[in-house]
């Protein structure tokens, strides 16, 4: 098969031309998303196992190594809904944070707004995340290949907490955007099983889990649960962020501002 090869295969949303003066995208960016929707509709129609880069490509009108050129692999083709999903996300939730200042409400804004931007994905989310759940996949959410688009939810994390009236500690502060990815993790694993017509239980699940979140943190200002979060701190950094990557954060969007005391 042949296989184009690109130089910044593993960051496939730099590829494309700017938009044009009209502001539309340019003709790679129409083609690399066409490539991407194709591939959705077919990982809903035929599952994620069973379709082949091939058909995509044959589906989407384009040859083999034009779709190779675009997205690596499949994995590749995940990742590129995990980042249009998150970037669609993230849009929607700094617009509805706009004036809104209590903590709670900052926080099931940003969970609420997860649950309708991936609604129309649903149906066929557990094929994703049955490869996802390999600790070996690429796709697993704990992956390296995974943490440019966990690094952009953590970052939107912080400026909740930032934009909030909630006054905490600065070491709390800069462990809570992870410790609030975590917590966004079990909604989306309770959301991918959740046969609930129009998914009432996890939107249930997060108005009942939101205030419960709220008030830990809040208890967790007080001097006798320092050295628990000093453990939990050191328990993300050794086991749950990618090995590299805790560095590279230290000065990252993540940390806390300096009067957040």
């Amino acid at each position: 098969m042949e296989h184009v090869e690109d130089t910044d295969a593993s960051n496939p949303a730099g590829k494309g031309d700017p938009p044009d003066r009209g502001g539309r995208p340019g003709k790679s960016e129409q083609t690399r998303s066409l490539i991407l929707e194709t591939a959705l509709r077919l990982f809903r129609e035929r599952g994620y196992d069973k379709t082949t880069m091939r058909a995509i490509a044959q589906e989407s009108g384009v040859s083999v190594g034009n779709a190779y050129y675009y997205f690596g692999s499949k994995e590749h083709l995940i990742h590129g809904f995990y980042d249009q999903v998150t970037r669609e996300h993230v849009d929607r939730c700094r617009q509805d944070l706009r004036g809104v200042r209590d903590f709670g409400e900052r926080l099931q804004v940003v969970l609420s707004a997860w649950l309708d931007v991936a609604e129309p994905y649903h149906a066929f989310a557990v094929q994703f995340f049955r490869n996802a759940a390999d600790p070996e996949s690429p796709l697993s959410p704990f992956s390296a290949e995974s943490y440019p688009v966990r690094a952009q939810v953590t970052t939107l994390f912080a400026e909740v907490l930032r934009g909030s009236s909630l006054r905490i500690d600065d070491e709390l502060a800069e462990l809570l955007p992870e410790l609030l990815w975590l917590h966004l993790m079990g909604i989306v694993l309770f959301w991918v099983y959740d046969r609930s017509p129009d998914c009432a239980k996890s939107r249930a699940f997060v108005a009942r889990t939101t205030p419960m979140v709220e008030r830990v943190i809040t208890l967790s200002r007080y001097k006798v649960f320092r050295p628990l979060v000093r453990d939990a701190e050191r328990l993300i950094r050794d086991y749950i962020v990618p090995e590299g990557a805790a560095a590279a954060d230290a000065d990252g969007p993540t940390a806390a501002p300096a009067d957040r005391r």
